[in-house]
């Protein structure tokens, strides 16, 4: 049975909010994702592990840290 936070991670990108800022239509338009608020500084990106793994790379390219 596969662990829950490594699923969790491999599923989820949590970012604060205003490193997310500007990206949102872009992620919308190129790829399946969900986005919700997540506390009150924070937004959760919420996908497939190949669409995660490539919003991950999206969002590097663009100077983003992922936590």
């Amino acid at each position: 049975m596969p662990n829950a936070s490594r699923l969790r991670d491999s599923t989820q990108i949590v970012l604060p909010r205003e490193a997310f800022e500007g990206f949102e239509s872009q992620l919308d338009d190129e790829f399946t994702v969900t986005v919700v608020p997540a506390g009150d500084d924070d937004c959760r990106i919420i996908g497939s592990p190949v669409e995660i793994k490539a919003v991950s790379e999206f969002l590097a390219r663009r100077g983003v840290t992922i936590r």
